[in-house]
């Protein structure tokens, strides 16, 4: 995994939104497949750390998913209701072409959503080749990155940069 040319300031920024009129009001939800439990956890956790950095945490919705392919319905039914979605999923590699499948439907369907209904989407899906990567990049107290923070913070600094 590679952080190489990553923002490093993403939670000063966050922070420094929290409580401007950019964030007054916003609506987010938070989308997460039920699959991973563990590598789920962290991906929420971090999502809900990054509410917290930015002042949202009580204008943050969790809503869950059977799975990460449900992910692009769910958003593309609450892109009416929410100023960003987080759309938070892990997809790991196994001897069939599923894998494939529903990484391709959940990247093209999320950004449909994103791009069709103008509402940020952050995209939190981890695409894996086996548990290790998605337990590195989960947020977890050992892991190097931390893609749940990562995702919300995306989303809801778009809609501050697009206001």
């Amino acid at each position: 995994m590679s952080k190489h040319g990553a923002p490093t300031d993403v939670t000063d920024q966050l922070k420094s939104l929290a409580g401007t009129e950019k964030f007054a009001g916003l609506k987010v939800a938070i989308l997460a497949a039920s699959w991973h439990e563990v590598i789920m956890n962290g991906l929420i956790d971090g999502a809900q750390r990054a509410a917290k950095d930015a002042g949202l945490e009580d204008n943050t919705t969790l809503i869950r998913v059977p799975g990460t392919f449900e992910l692009p319905v769910a958003a593309a039914s609450l892109a009416s209701d929410y100023d960003a979605i987080i759309a938070l999923g892990v997809v790991i590699r196994g001897g069939t072409p599923h894998f494939d499948y529903v990484c391709l439907a959940a990247t093209n369907g999320l950004t449909n959503v994103s791009v069709d209904t103008k509402t940020p989407v952050g995209f939190g899906v981890l695409t894996c080749d086996n548990e290790e990567q998605g337990l590195d990049r989960a947020g977890l107290e050992n892991s190097s990155e931390d893609k749940g923070y990562e995702a919300y913070s995306a989303a809801v600094m778009t809609v501050a940069a697009l206001a």
